[in-house]
């Protein structure tokens, strides 16, 4: 029995980087032997095993065979004789099929070393077009190497997989797990980019892809078309270091501009509703967790007004609170303005602007709490009257404190 260090954490070994799992390849061994050895069992689909003082994944070498499209259909063979070189042939890019022995030796038969120092991401063999992940994976790999190139005959193989339709047997929850890794890596951007270069973006995030050519606001930079600012936004919420429910509300928070009538443009009247629609829908085509769905479809409802926050009636801001929910719900409250915070700094040349809406925002916020509802509630003589009169308390309290801020909103 041989176990080898394998995968991401050699290559972030050679790269310098800090890793958090490190996974290992056992050659020569039985399931059984390693239960005699006291590591317990957790693969469902292949033997995996968890070491029994450091708890770290132990797996046994193993080859695999497509049976079927999509990313379950394959049947996976373990035994003593199959070999390191074999285990490593199946990984989907160079940099991640080397491994590390025991006595330091580097094992690395598809020269992953050398496309780490020439910055290339490139399939280890044809297996590749054999799983339709590796596509997503691909592209959040470029999202956290992002001076990394495709090799182009890996683009190729990526254009050919999405032309035979592999991606289209994808699962939602994986698809998901793998955008939600993206958007999570330091230029997030560069995933949705790869996505559309091989042709994956059209099959799976096609709100998205639509972005793409159409015309932004003329009073920003007529060169950036909606889609570049989508990109630009998602790369400022990473930028920020701000949460995943952040970077995705980002990432759609214009979606209704892809289907801005022409003869409108570049203006594009009506979008917060087309983009809540589009939001819904993207949602729960990918089961999209509730707290990204959530803030996703607030950021595109109302980002608009948020950016006009200096200019609102105090009627229409405490609307804004009680619509976001923002008394109950501060937390989610402060990711909104976070979210429209990378709106408005993603455009070029705006990266370092000042923007006042939040502080307004979360001052009057702040005036609108100290309103004691339940004081309120008890001097009402009729009940029916209640939620009426905390509505009026709140719209003076927020009246009161632009006032104190120095802002002057059309009065109510």
């Amino acid at each position: 029995m041989h176990s080898y260090l394998v995968g991401g954490a050699v290559r972030d070994e050679l790269l310098a980087r800090p890793t958090a799992d490190r996974d290992y390849v056992v050659v020569g061994t039985t399931p059984e032997a390693m239960l005699a050895q006291g590591f317990r069992p957790v693969g469902k689909d292949f033997p995996v095993f968890l070491h029994p003082q450091t708890n770290e994944e132990y797996a046994l070498a193993r080859t695999e065979r497509k049976t079927a499209p999509g990313y379950h259909g394959f049947t996976f063979h373990a035994a003593p004789d199959v070999t390191l070189e074999q285990d490593l042939a199946r990984r989907d890019l160079t940099i991640n099929a080397m491994a590390r022995a025991a006595d330091g030796t580097l094992i690395d038969p598809f020269h992953g070393q050398r496309d780490l120092s020439a910055k290339i991401l490139r399939h280890v063999g044809p297996a590749f077009a054999e799983d339709p992940v590796r596509i997503l994976r691909i592209g959040r790999f470029a999202a956290r190497f992002s001076d990394f190139t495709i090799a182009p005959e890996t683009l190729a193989l990526m254009r050919g997989m999405v032309a035979a339709g592999e991606v289209d047997h994808l699962v939602a929850e994986r698809v998901w797990q793998e955008l939600a890794k993206g958007l999570m890596e330091d230029r997030p951007s560069r995933m949705f980019e790869v996505l559309r270069e091989c042709g994956a973006l059209r099959r799976l995030l096609p709100e998205l892809d639509a972005l793409h050519g159409v015309p932004q606001r003329a009073d920003y930079h007529p060169e950036i078309d909606t889609g570049v600012h989508a990109m630009m936004v998602i790369d400022q919420s990473a930028r920020r270091g701000f949460a995943l429910p952040v970077r995705f509300a980002a990432l759609t928070h214009d979606l209704g501009k892809g289907e801005t009538p022409a003869d409108i443009l570049p203006r594009h009247i009506g979008h917060e509703e087309r983009s809540v629609r589009l939001t819904e829908q993207v949602s729960a085509r990918l089961r999209v967790p509730a707290d990204c769905r959530d803030l996703a479809l607030l950021m595109a409802r109302y980002h608009g007004n948020i950016h006009r926050a200096a200019d609102l009636k105090a009627s229409t801001i405490v609307t804004l609170f009680e619509k976001t929910d923002a008394l109950r719900r501060p937390e989610r409250f402060r990711q909104l303005l976070e979210t429209c915070l990378c709106d408005f700094t993603g455009r070029l040349g705006w990266e370092d602007r000042p923007y006042d809406s939040p502080r307004l925002l979360l001052a009057v916020l702040d005036a609108v709490n100290a309103v004691d509802a339940g004081k309120i509630a008890q001097a009402c003589a009729d009940r029916a009257d209640i939620p009426e009169r905390i509505h009026q308390a709140r719209i003076t309290a927020v009246r009161l404190a632009l006032d104190d801020a120095g802002e002057q909103p059309e009065q109510q």
